[in-house]
Order: structure tokens, then sequence, then C-alpha cells
């Protein structure tokens, strides 16, 4: 398939290419570091919706090398972050969900900025680049201002949500909500402030070499950004995700299965909000390209033009109701698969000739070794701790020889996709899996792991797969989250609505006085739990919407909890 860069930005870059002089190799190269969070393949040099526009993005595919075959380590925010960041592969570190904390289990992991940082590098950043904080300790400078580890600025969001997606239980993430705003680019914040302070350093001298890291929010949900973005999408026109199949779960595995369908996809059906929804991600991605060409463009008329490396990449992909599903946490491709786009100028001590523009790599890498790829083009040491290979072997010639496979850790110990240059093998830590020819079947409508012919092939993949996985260690209880606690009388007490899968809530009796649990059923009657002694802690399974009653000993209502959409700490402090 031809990308569609490749024709119309040939001469341009061609152009451009030319005009950038060499430099000395022993002069080291500043970094631009440029995450996109839940992009998938629906950007213009990857074909994967035939709406997306993504100019910029295309520009910068067109200068350098584009991977078409990266995958990310794990298929959500926070394992997927943490990896990068660290060079840490999940199965080692044992950081596999979003819930677990990254300095519980890495405490003395050094994250890729502050490595820099060492060997003499100004290390800065801005928006979202780890899991909704900033790490400060590993950064010289940070927009927000690192010390509040919260790496968002201002953002503008509607006064009253949801605005399109009615809340269908407890177990919906409010976040999953979308719609056009009538503001400017500069009125609506977020990326525009982080692309702004980015753009604004790049423009500056600097006394040291640089590794600058920018953080575009979007994608992620929810999908609210300025009008004009909504309507260069015409709710009438839009087409629909091609890699969506009816019947795509039919030939699955159970584990398959129980991955497939979701209740978003069925909610968002249920309200007629499909083409709405792709509408918003749309909308979101070419806001987020408008903003990378803001930093691109800050870069070429600056003084760093010539000397910086250029990385882009997204931390997973995103379901749009392919296999039947919504958001990410799945090892297909449709989640694991992700841009990734390297430019590096000539003079760079790793890479002298650096790289040619126009450049399209098919190997299986992965975004762990964006750690050692970096250290290995700036001339700085290997780090022992880095779990994958560098890419400059690839970056140098595309087409090299490339022994190794891509594996995106599933959110617990076994559970994996490892993709090759056409096959991919997704499995699962109960014996199930899935093998696709991507070459033949792009969007894995096809299991072929039934098919006797394809046994030794699932067998040498398997092979090339880790045998040993760090175990699954789940956060402690000050990183939960902490249910609000309602004082309650036996009048005030509602009946529980659960409503979604199990997990457990923590409950911690703070008091000096023992305390009585209560289930509260879905006719408001109390359920006996036990006694939780002074100083107790106790995990008690639990679904969203359910209520839990605390009374004292003579069963007096003292509070309740309602139960959200994920494990939690349930606090009863003293009074």
């Amino acid at each position: 398939m031809m990308h569609r860069f490749l024709i119309t930005t040939l001469s341009l870059v061609a152009i451009v290419v030319a005009a950038v002089p060499t430099r000395s190799v022993a002069s080291p190269p500043n970094v631009l570091f440029i995450a996109v969070d839940d992009l998938n393949d629906w950007i213009g040099c990857m074909d994967g919706h035939p709406q997306s526009k993504t100019p910029n993005i295309d520009r910068l595919a067109a200068s350098g090398v584009l991977f078409t075959n990266a995958h990310c380590p794990a298929p959500a925010c926070n394992p997927s972050r943490t990896a990068i960041m660290t060079g840490i592969s999940p199965h080692v570190s044992g950081l596999y969900d979003n819930g677990q904390k990254m300095r519980e289990l890495l405490p003395d992991a050094e994250l890729l900025p502050k490595y820099f940082s060492r060997h003499g590098y100004w290390s800065a950043g801005s928006g979202k680049l780890l899991h909704y904080f900033i790490d400060q300790q590993s950064w010289d400078q940070y927009f927000p201002p690192k010390e509040t580890e919260d790496p968002f600025p201002r953002t503008l969001y509607p006064d009253k949500r949801p605005v399109s997606l009615p809340v269908g239980g407890p177990w919906q993430y409010r976040e999953t909500d979308w719609g056009p705003l009538d503001v400017s680019d500069q009125e609506f914040g977020g990326d525009y402030l982080v692309s702004q302070w980015i753009g604004e350093q790049l423009g500056k001298q600097h006394d040291q070499p640089f590794f600058l890291a920018c953080g575009i929010y979007r994608p992620h949900e929810p999908w609210f950004v300025p009008k004009k973005y909504f309507d260069r999408f015409p709710l009438d026109s839009i087409e629909l995700p091609p890699g969506y199949r009816a019947d795509d779960l039919d030939d699955l595995p159970p584990a398959g299965k129980k991955r497939g369908p979701n209740r978003y996809f069925e909610h968002i059906l249920k309200h007629d909000q499909w083409k709405q929804a792709v509408q918003g991600y749309l909308a979101s991605i070419s806001f987020a390209d408008e903003m990378v060409g803001r930093v691109i463009d800050a870069l070429s008329r600056g003084p760093n033009r010539d000397n910086t490396i250029v990385v882009l990449w997204s931390d997973h992909g995103w379901h749009l109701g392919e296999k039947q599903h919504w958001q990410k946490y799945t090892a297909w491709r449709a989640c694991t698969r992700v841009p990734l786009i390297v430019r590096v100028p000539p003079g760079t001590p790793g890479l002298p000739a650096g790289t040619k523009a126009n450049t399209i790599c098919d190997a299986p890498v992965n975004l762990l070794s964006l750690y050692p790829t970096l250290a290995q083009l700036s001339g700085l040491p290997p780090k022992e701790s880095n779990d994958a290979p560098s890419l400059v072997p690839l970056l140098e010639n595309a087409q090299t020889e490339w022994p190794h496979v891509s594996i995106t850790h599933l959110n617990r110990p076994g559970n994996y996709g490892l993709s090759g240059r056409r096959w991919r093998l997704v499995q699962y830590d109960n014996g199930d899996h899935e093998l696709y020819d991507t070459d033949a079947d792009r969007y894995e409508w096809t299991n072929l792991a039934k098919d006797p012919q394809h046994a030794s092939r699932i067998d040498g993949m398997r092979a090339l797969a880790p045998t040993e996985f760090a175990s699954f260690v789940a956060p402690s209880d000050a990183a939960l989250p902490k249910l609000a606690w309602h004082p309650a009388t036996d009048s005030t007490v509602p009946a529980s609505k659960p409503d979604g899968n199990r997990f457990d809530v923590i409950f911690t009796n703070r008091r000096d006085q023992p305390v009585k649990v209560f289930w509260i059923d879905r006719d408001g009657k109390r359920k006996s739990f036990g006694t939780l002694e002074s100083g107790w802690r106790k995990p008690q399974q639990s679904r969203p919407g359910a209520v839990w009653l605390i009374t004292d000993k003579d069963e007096n209502p003292l509070g309740y909890f309602v139960v959200g959409d994920r494990t939690a700490h349930a606090v009863i402090d003293a009074q």
C-alpha cells in the first residue's frame, strides 16, 4: 500500500535535507521527545483511517524514519510509559497495570531525562509523560512546575458533563465523552499551552545540550477540542472504523472473547453515538497534530534545528469498536501498534550520516528500545538495565537483519502479544492463544491458531517470548484512590446498585473502637460482613455501585461508602 506522505512531500523534504549543514560529530545532539497519548494508526502516513487529517505528523514522518511495525510495551498508559521512561520491561519490573505505582515498584530506577541530565544535558518537559504525575526528581525544569506533580496546565472543559454520552452506570469512566467547544486554541489551553512552552524552549540558544520532552494529551479522552477541528469532519460523512467486523469474535478462544466486548461499545451503540465518537476521536487527533506542528515549526525557526534528534511516539493504540471493544487493554494490533517516527540530523555521534528522509521500516520494534537508542545516538554509555535493543542499526539501514520480535505485555503476567515482521501471536496465561498473518489480514479478522499447519510456527514464536514473568504486585493502600465517606443515619443510606466486574476494596478502621461492616443490598437491607477491629485492614470483593455501611458495635450507623469503578481504599477515620 502506498503511504500518503511519500508522494506529496518528497520534493519538499529533498529541499529541506539539502539545506541542512553538516555538523561536527563531536557536538552532542539535542533530543526533542514528543509523546502523543492514546494515538492508534489513524494518521495519514499509516493509512489507519481514510478521513484522518495529520499533515504535520506526516511531514515529520517524511523527513525521517517511519516505523510501521512499532508496538507499545503494554496496552495501558502507566505500564507503557514506565517501561519507555525506564527502559525496563513490564515482565521484569512487575508493573503491568494502571493501578500500580511506578516508584513503589521501581524506587531507584533512573528515568530517561535523569540519565541525560547526569550526562551533561538540561532535561525539561511539559505535559503528560508519565501516568498523571511528573516525578520531579527526574527533571531540571517542567511546565507546569515540577513541584506540583501535576503535568496538566489549565484546560477548558464544559461546565456540565456528560455532554454526549449518558452515564450508563458506576462502571463507566466519566471521561468517555466528546463534543466541540466554541473557543480558540488559546482559550482551550491544555496542549496549546504545552506546545507554547516547548516552542519557547526550542527558540532559545542553550548553554547545554537539551533533552526536551513534550507530552500531548489529546487524543486521550475526553474528546473535547475547539469546534474548528470537529468542522473538518462533518458528521454526515463520517466513516466507521475500517477494522470493524460484526462477527470478529466468532473464531476467538474463551480468553479472547472475554477480552473483546465491553460495555462502552454496547453503551455507545445503544445511544447511537458511534459516528459522533469517531468524529470526536478524529477531531482530537487533528488538534493533536496541530500542536505537534507548532512544536516542529518552532524547532525549524530556532537555533537548534540542525542539531536536534526528533522522536514522536504514542503510548498505545485504541479500539473504536474493533473486536467489539472500546478503549485499550488488549493485545490485539489495534491496541499494540503505534506511530513511531525518528529523525536524526547528520553529525550525530551514534549515527554520523543521520537518517534518510522518506524511509519506511517494517521491522518489529518496541518503544522499550527508545532509551538505548537515544543513549547510543547521543554518544552516551549504554545502560545495563535496558531490556531492549537499540534501533540504531535500523535507523542506519531500514532493511538490515533484525532478529528481534516485539512483545506487548497485557495486564497480568503471562499475557502478551508477540509481533514479528509478518505474524502475530496473542498468548493468554490460561493457555489460549491466537495467530494472525498481518500481511494478508491487517485487521486480525481470521484467527489461524487452530490450523494444524501453523502449530510449529506457534511453538517457534512462543520460544521467542520470556519464560519468566515478574509477579504482579498490588499497589499499597496509600497509593489507592480514597472512597468518599458519607455520614449516615438509618434513613439516609441508599440501596446498592451493583453493576460491573468484581474487584477488591480495602477497608481500614482507624477508630479506637471496633466497627461493623454491612453490605446494603438492592432492597436497602443490611447484610453483615463482620466486625473490623480497631487498626485492622481487610480487603473485600465488591462491585461498582455497591454501598457499604459502617456502624458502631451496637449497629448504630456511622457512615457509608459508595464503590466506584476501580479498586479503592475505604478509610474509617477516627471521629
